[in-house]
């Protein structure tokens, strides 16, 4: 476990921005947390023991590992369903645990039944639907002989929901695409209900298409990035805004990432800093170098524009960011010396660093950009 830095996740944070999506979805519709990804970079052990105890009680994931994780850290209290990737030889264990599991192709129904005829145990799967993502899930015109073999095969598979993902729903751009992709979800309901057979919950809203097509929110919304306190895209943040004819952002930021100064020095005006000849001082200046790279998940592309905090004052990247370090210019800070906090992500007096910012100098989206971060860096959490 590196001791180069630390991020930290806010639990009083978290369970403002829950509360204010309950709020929005009504009592109704369950929230699913969606933790792929190492829980978008927060660190998955510790972020599903802090939205447990804020009372989330249905996690999404990708694949089994990450299903084996929330199950190994909070076993049967909760509901864990994988959207993503399952082995042919880890169906087993996740129809022995009761994992839910989305469907999306007739192998894996195949491959389901068989298992859980073997187990004696019904399969609990969540049938796909392809709807124009374009990406996995059944079509439209093999729905009836789905919903067929799902009348067959009653007794080994527990059909519990009816979903799809869409292509999009977080850009006004795609709005006919997302559209069209509603048509086709509600017309698969319909085939199956003329079968006589629907699912327990219905569910296709992202964080994305929760705020932008409310009809989409039905019985549970998989929610990802704004639980964490981040918006899907600027369109998303401002068609709410609009929407509610405020100025105030309702979300609070989870993650702060916090390093320390390593040491500080004197460069003479016409040197060079660091790798190659990408930054020359043009003055003489005093510089500070942190145990952090690009191996840690500080991308490449901040080189000479990424901005920390460090004394409560901003400062900018010098020179290439390299694999386990930077260098930042601190030539207006009075009094900086090493074991000073470098603050990445997160708040220093009344200057703030967010991961948007990151994305505005990188070209990083705000998923990319946490969910590279380390999985080495330890997480706390905190109040």
């Amino acid at each position: 476990m590196h001791k180069n830095s630390v991020i930290e996740i806010n639990q009083s944070a978290h369970k403002k921005n829950i509360e204010f999506l309950k709020k929005t979805y009504g009592k109704k519709v369950i929230l699913s947390s969606v933790v792929k990804g190492n829980a978008y970079g927060h660190g998955l052990v510790e972020f599903v023991k802090m939205a447990y105890h804020n009372g989330i009680t249905h996690f999404s994931v990708f694949d089994v590992e990450e299903a084996k994780i929330v199950y190994d850290t909070l076993k049967n209290s909760v509901t864990i369903m994988i959207m993503g990737f399952v082995a042919d030889d880890d169906i087993q264990w996740v129809i022995k645990n009761n994992i839910e599991f989305f469907v999306f192709e007739r192998y894996r129904l195949a491959k389901a039944t068989k298992m859980a005829k073997k187990l004696q145990q019904k399969a609990i799967i969540h049938l796909e639907i392809e709807t124009g993502m374009n990406r996995t899930g059944f079509e439209i015109k093999t729905i009836s002989k789905v919903a067929q073999y799902l009348i067959k095969e009653k007794e080994n598979i527990h059909f519990k929901g009816l979903c799809t993902h869409y292509a999009g729903a977080e850009s006004i751009s795609n709005y006919y695409r997302v559209s069209k992709q509603i048509e086709l979800f509600n017309k698969a309901e319909t085939i199956m209900k003329s079968h006589g057979i629907q699912p327990e919950l219905k569910h296709s809203a992202c964080s994305a298409a929760s705020m932008m097509y409310p009809e989409t929110r039905m019985d549970l919304v998989r929610i990802g990035i704004l639980q964490y306190g981040l918006w899907p895209s600027p369109e998303v943040f401002v068609t709410y805004l609009n929407a509610k004819k405020t100025k105030n952002d309702p979300l609070q930021r989870v993650i702060s990432w916090k390093s320390e100064v390593m040491s500080v020095k004197r460069v003479k005006s016409g040197e060079f800093i660091g790798y190659g000849t990408s930054f020359m001082a043009k003055d003489h200046m005093k510089i500070a170098t942190v145990p952090l790279g690009y191996s840690h998940g500080y991308s490449r592309s901040l080189s000479n524009q990424g901005r920390v905090l460090v004394n409560g004052q901003r400062c900018i990247v010098i020179g290439t960011v390299n694999m386990n370090m930077l260098t930042i210019d601190v030539s207006d800070i009075e009094h900086v010396k090493k074991g000073d906090v470098v603050t990445l992500i997160g708040t220093q007096k009344n200057l703030s660093i967010s991961v948007a910012s990151f994305s505005d100098y990188s070209n990083q989206l705000n998923y990319e950009l946490l969910t590279r971060i380390s999985k080495t860096i330890p997480r706390k959490i905190t109040e």
